[in-house]
């Protein structure tokens, strides 16, 4: 086999075409996956994950003291440039510390269960996300990618399933609006209401403890990642008094909206393109669903976030790879994978706009029963 398949292709003309992933039974099984991989990269070193860690949290503290001490005294309009500076370095820098929180939820960071929980409750409740809620729904994500019924998030609408009012969603005011709603408040719109997960006969949310998400054994967890957020916020709380409302927003929440924009458009960007298939429950499998999401280059954001952007089809094979042997394991799959290693380099702003316009639903292919259960993405109403 090849190497891996680019997702976007030029053609003898000149232009981008969309070559899709096979969506046939691979001729491969996960063990045969897992022994092209170096067997050293299964191994997770709890020094060299914490020197990360130290790491981002030392740039993460220092951006911090130069915004509290210098940046706060600055004259307008110099303040105006230094604070758009400040955000986003502090958001690429705390969401790189998401990003160890989300390897400690899948047992990456080390070999102790216990600590892996408690760096990650720490680091995910510091930037007020749930962490015990998001990593049992994440889990489930994981043992059901790519499948319409049962995947936990960004499950994309059948076609049939649309209303007159998606017709308005899909054009160019449209699209610019749910991009819009998606870097800023997708993510709360999700751990909160459920939005672009999956479907379940009552209200879902990741702070309940009744959630239909969670089972019976779960709940207590669930409780302890509300316990932490309320905590945290009680904190903000007495800060916003003590320094101000403003101060806390310039300083903690501006750069949170980065954090929380990086997570929602990396994880829809991984499972939407138009090469990529979804099963339904005729059709779908553990293995087919993990082979269809797609690695992306953020430039040098890949090293800032931990290459949660360049890895990711190894991370759904083998999520407990840490990520600084997540690159190499991805090196040695790609020559078996071959055309189901999907990549794709578009700039991701551009790539943005283009998947928010091809990728609005998905279908089966019409007339070809050799594809039923098999469903692609179309924007076509």
């Amino acid at each position: 086999m090849g190497s891996g398949g680019r997702a976007t292709q030029t053609d003898n003309s000149g232009n981008k075409v969309v070559k899709r992933a096979p969506s046939s039974k691979p001729p491969f099984t996960l063990s045969d996956i897992k022994k092209a991989i170096p067997p050293h990269c299964f191994n997770r070193s709890l020094l060299r994950s914490s020197s990360y860690l130290f790491v981002d949290l030392f740039f993460s503290f220092f951006f911090y003291y130069v915004a509290s001490t210098y940046i706060i005294h600055l004259p307008t309009p110099l303040s105006y440039v230094a604070w758009v500076v400040y955000w986003i370095l502090q958001g690429s820098v705390q969401m790189g510390l998401w990003v160890i929180g989300h390897e400690c939820g899948h047992q990456a960071f080390s070999d102790y269960t216990w600590l892996n929980d408690t760096i990650g409750y720490f680091l995910h409740t510091s930037l007020l996300a749930p962490y015990f809620s998001w990593k049992y729904s994440h889990r489930r994500h994981h043992s059901n990618t790519a499948s319409l019924e049962h995947d936990e998030s960004f499950v994309p609408k059948k076609k049939s399933s649309l209303n007159s009012f998606a017709r308005l969603l899909n054009t160019p005011p449209g699209r610019l609006f749910r991009l819009v709603i998606l870097c800023t408040v997708g993510w709360l719109l999700y751990v909160c209401f459920n939005v672009s997960g999956r479907k379940y006969e009552k209200f879902a949310n990741h702070f309940d403890p009744k959630s239909p998400i969670y089972s019976d054994r779960e709940r207590l967890q669930i409780l302890v990642t509300d316990i932490g957020l309320v905590v945290v916020s009680f904190g903000l709380y007495k800060v916003a008094l003590a320094q101000g409302l403003t101060w806390l927003v310039l300083v903690y929440f501006a750069p949170l909206v980065i954090v929380y924009g990086f997570l929602v458009v990396i994880t829809w960007l991984h499972h939407t393109h138009a090469s990529l298939p979804h099963y339904d429950s005729t059709e779908w499998n553990w293995l087919r669903g993990a082979l269809s999401t797609i690695d992306r280059d953020y430039g040098v954001l890949n090293t800032v976030l931990h290459h949660i952007t360049d890895t990711h089809v190894t991370h759904h094979m083998f999520s407990t790879i840490p990520h600084y042997n997540a690159m190499e394991a991805t090196n040695a799959i790609k020559p078996m994978l071959g055309e189901y290693y999907q990549y794709d380099d578009t700039p991701i702003v551009k790539a943005m706009w283009r998947e928010a316009t091809e990728c609005f639903f998905v279908e089966a292919d019409a007339g070809d029963d050799n594809s039923k259960g098999v469903y692609w993405f179309n924007n076509k109403m």
